[in-house]
This record gives structure tokens, C-alpha cells and sequence, in this order.
């Protein structure tokens, strides 16, 4: 604790004598200062004990001494020492009755003491306490490296941090989901925190923020010291971090960095592993790839998995949704397979894992995201998802991953999974541009036809093809005569240029007119 003017009052050297202010002695003193000015403050900064004799003043004037003691109060001055038996034997009532008013502290310095006594007095006592804050931040250091370096994980570091700083300690990853926190129940004030988490990642590391509301004064520190946060840790105090609380929260900040950055490290040595696994994988080696998953990789190809393929219009974007996904699967235990690939990231992940959850609840989120003006953001991805698949199945699955995210990306949608072009119609492919510019072109010569009033052969054509080249039944349904509909079909092969008897046109004229009724809503 640094001096108070309490602590001075006691000192048995000093004989000070409290003259007013008495229930304020618990003021921090941050210095001793001498001053004769008639208007000290703006060589004041606050908490200043101020010394005088009242040589300048003049201090049996009432209102000169009200006006001199607001001043003073107003500007933060701890309190005042008057020195009597220099020039008035006594502190003046006018002084005495302004310094009550205003509950200024206003001590009586004896003649014998010297005002030298008490600048060295406080001196002392700001240098013990500054000496006890490094003494009690060098303990709190060698205690959080301890923790550190027992390889339990975060939890025992923050559990020491907590009692350090006498408040809470949370740790979270870069998704902002908590990780740890200490003690336990600071686990639900850390969550709420969230939000202003995800706000200082965006950040250039290292970063920090206070927040708090009426539960807490909380302080935001990131990890990392690259381009991006790697994470970030929150304290929660009563009141703003004193020098020994401050030694602890930034010797917890660089060791959990260094944490962090070796975790990096061993995660560049995985990848470099799991690049292996995967090209035996493509290879048709399963068993190969199997030896050299080991402990790391082998649960997650004993069981049904995904493959994933993600593009993003900048590396920030894959961070964020490797990240993500890492995060998920730490959680939740499971193994997480991430090997960047040129421009792309390719993820083996648990089939129903935590996961693909996360990416898809990811994507969910980039696509209800209002585009930016300009373009997309860096953050944005783009991902094709596979159909679940074992280690014998991994090129197909690959090639399944690939035309999804061809989808997704015609499509300008975040996630497309190889199940949705598997199951259900085919139509919804047909709204590609190239297939809409070749239904287009094929069918314009009869459009043109019928926008001459020359009979309605588009109709005629759609009707024929529904029917598979029934003439009664597609002539009742347009309400012709059969002879009729023959000489229109006559009159489509002749404005084509094709043979409708050839299955391979009719098949082409039916997607052509499916694209152009996919089109129309869109066109309306």
C-alpha cells in the first residue's frame, strides 16, 4: 500500500497533528511538495501533500483562504502540512475553518520537524511499497512459470493469477469461446464477455481494453504477437490493478503467448503430418496412411469422416474458419485433420463432429451477413463438403468436396455439401449462367417465331417432350387437333435444324427448356 496521510500521523518521528479533515486520512500520499505560491496548482498533478508557512498568504483572510483551499481540493491535493512557529505561532482559524469546509486534511507541523522529515518520510514509504509490489510481482512471475511449465494446461496458471490479483482470471480461445476460467464460477461472467473478446481479435496483437460494468472493472489482454490475436485473457478486479497485480497480469499475458506461439509450432508439425496422411490417403494407401496417422490421426479414420475443401479471398479467412474448427474439436475432444493446399485449406473432420457443426454454423453466418460495399470481406470462405467417407473412399471423397465448392462458388453461397447435389432434382443446377446462355441460344429461333404471331411452337415443343412424343396426349393437353401438333414439331425441326427423333436433342431441348423456367422467376 503506498503512504496515507494516516500512516504519516503515525509516524512517532514526524509529530503531526491532524487540524482537520480527520476522516479522510486514509488519502494516498503520493508526494511531498513545498510550496509558497500563492496559487500552487498548476505545478500540482494530485495526491501531493502540500508543505507551506504561509509566507505569500494570507491566511487570517476567510474568503482568501476559501478560494485558496478550493483551488487546492479541486485540483486533488492530498492534504495540506502547516508549518507553525515560522511566521504565525499557530495555524490562523481562517485556514482551520476553510480546510473543514471543504474536508481537506490539514495537518500541524511542528517547528522541530522539517519539512525535509517529511519528503524523506514519504519518499521511503513510496519506495518500500514500489519494493514490495516488484518483490510480490517477481513471486507472482515464478509461480504463474511454475504453472506454466507443469504442462497441466491453463487452468492451474489462471487459478494463481485469480488469488494474485484477489479477483478472476479467464482464458479464450480465438473464436472467443472460453477455455478456462478461475475461479469456477467466473466461467459465466467470462461468456458474457464474449462479444468485446471478438472485438479486440480483430486488433493488431498485442492489444488490450478495459470494460466492466457495475459487477467489476475487467481487463482485455490478447495473446499473440503476429498479425493476428491468438486468443485473449480477461481479469476481473474490484478496482483498477495496483503494480504487483499489474506484474502478474503481464507476466500470465507472455507466458500464455509463448504457450500459444508453441502451440503454433507443434501445430505446423501436425499439418506437415497430416499433408502425408492425406496424399497416402488420395493414393490409395489407407493401410499406409493408417501407420503413419498413429495416435494422432488414427481415431479420426476409424470412423465415418468428412472431407473439406475451403477457398477465401484472403488468408484471414481461413484462420478464422481453421480456428473455429479447431477450437470445436479441442472442446470436444476430437481429432482434426488441416493441410493447406496452394490457394485452399482440405479438412478431415469427424462425420456429426463438433467440427463440421462449427463450419457449418460458420458459413451460416458469412451468408446472413449483409455484403460489404466493395466486394467481400477478407474473412469471407467459400466450402464444398463431402459426402461422409472412410479411409478406402478418401479420392472420391475429394472429388465430391471439389464439385460442391464449384456449386458453391456459381452459386455465391458459403457452404454447399455433395449430399445436396446427390439427393433431389437437378434442376436447381440448371441456374448456372453457361446453361441459361445455352438455352438461350438454342431455343431463340423459336421464341422469335412465336413473337411473330406464327403459332405457338415453344408451347407446342414443352407439351410434346412432357409426353414423351405422344401425339394424342400432348395434342389434348395443348387442345389441338394431333395434325396440328405434327406440323409444328415439323416446324421445329425445320427452324432448328435437328432431328427430333434423335434422343440426344430431345434430351437437350427439355434442359434447355427447364433453364428457361428456372430463369423466369429470377427475370420477373
Amino acid at each position: 500500500m503506498p503512504p496515507t496521510l494516516a500512516s504519516l500521523v503515525q509516524h512517532s518521528a514526524l509529530k503531526l497533528t491532524v487540524r482537520a479533515g480527520a476522516d479522510r486520512l486514509d488519502t494516498p500520499v503520493r508526494w511531498a511538495h513545498a510550496s509558497e505560491l500563492a496559487d500552487p496548482v498548476p505545478y500540482m498533478d494530485g495526491g501531493e501533500l502540500l508543505l507551506v508557512t504561509a509566507t505569500n498568504l494570507d491566511a487570517e483572510n476567510a474568503e482568501s483562504m476559501r478560494r485558496y483551499v478550493r483551488r487546492l481540493a479541486g485540483a486533488g491535493v492530498a492534504g495540506v502540512g502547516f508549518a507553525v512557529g515560522v511566521n504565525y505561532e499557530d495555524i490562523p482559524a481562517a485556514l482551520v475553518d476553510a480546510a473543514e469546509e471543504e474536508g481537506l486534511p490539514l495537518l500541524e507541523v511542528p517547528r522541530r520537524t522539517p519539512f525535509l522529515a517529511i519528503s524523506k518520510a514519504v519518499s521511503a514509504a513510496i519506495a518500500a511499497d514500489q519494493y514490495r509490489a516488484v518483490t510480490a510481482g517477481f513471486e507472482a512471475q515464478r509461480e504463474l512459470t511454475k504453472a506454466a511449465l507443469a504442462g497441466d494446461g491453463p487452468a492451474d496458471l489462471l487459478a494463481r493469477l485469480a488469488a494474485h490479483i484477489d479477483g478472476w482470471a479467464a482464458l479464450y480461445d480465438t473464436s472467443g469461446a472460453v477455455l478456462a476460467a478461475a475461479p469456477d464460477w467466473a466461467a459465466r461472467r467470462a461468456a458474457r464477455l464474449t462479444p468485446d473478446v471478438e472485438r479486440l481479435r480483430d486488433r493488431p496483437a498485442p492489444a488490450s481494453v478495459v470494460v466492466g460494468d457495475s459487477e467489476d472493472r475487467v481487463e482485455l489482454q490478447s495473446l499473440g504477437t503476429g498479425r493476428r490475436a491468438r486468443g485473449a485473457l480477461a481479469v476481473g478486479t474490484g478496482a483498477a490493478l495496483g503494480t504487483a497485480e499489474r506484474y502478474a497480469v503481464h507476466s500470465a499475458v507472455a507466458l500464455l503467448t509463448l504457450t500459444t506461439a508453441r502451440s503454433r509450432s507443434l501445430q505446423g508439425a501436425e499439418q506437415r503430418l497430416g499433408a502425408a496422411v492425406l496424399r497416402m490417403l488420395l493414393a490409395g494407401q489407407p493401410d499406409h496412411a493408417r501407420a503413419v496417422a498413429g495416435d494422432l490421426y488414427g481415431g479420426l479414420l476409424d470412423a465415418p469422416f468428412r472431407l473439406l475443401i475451403a477457398e477465401a479471398a484472403a488468408p484471414a479467412g481461413f484462420d478464422l474458419l481453421t480456428e473455429t474448427m479447431e477450437a470445436a474439436a479441442a472442446r470436444s475432444g476430437e481429432a482434426l485433420l488441416v493441410v493447406p493446399e496452394g490457394e485452399r485449406v482440405v479438412v478431415l473432420a469427424a462425420d456429426g463432429g463438433a467440427a463440421v457443426a462449427a463450419c457449418a454454423a460458420y458459413a451460416e453466418a458469412q451468408d446472413d451477413r449483409a455484403p460489404r460495399e466493395g466486394g467481400t470481406e477478407d474473412s469471407d470462405v467459400v466450402v464444398g463438403l463431402s459426402a461422409p467417407c472412410g479411409p478406402i473412399a478418401v479420392s472420391a471423397a475429394y472429388k465430391q468436396a471439389e464439385q460442391a465448392l464449384s456449386v458453391a462458388r456459381r452459386r455465391g453461397r458459403a457452404l454447399v455439401e455433395h449430399e445436396e447435389l446427390a439427393a433431389g432434382s437437378v434442376l436447381p443446377l440448371l441456374a448456372d449462367d453457361a446453361v441459361r446462355a445455352f438455352a438461350d441460344g438454342m431455343l431463340r429461333a423459336l421464341y422469335e417465331h412465336d413473337a411473330k404471331g406464327r403459332g405457338d411452337l415453344v408451347a407446342s415443343l414443352r407439351a410434346w417432350l412432357s409426353r414423351h412424343g405422344q401425339w394424342d396426349a400432348a395434342a389434348a393437353d395443348l387442345g389441338v387437333h394431333r395434325h396440328t401438333l405434327r406440323y409444328r414439331m415439323r416446324r421445329v425441326e425445320e427452324i432448328l435444324g435437328r432431328s427430333l427423333d434423335d434422343p440426344d436433342v430431345r434430351m437437350e431441348l427439355w434442359l434447355a427448356l427447364k433453364a428457361t423456367e428456372a430463369a423466369a422467376p429470377a427475370e420477373a
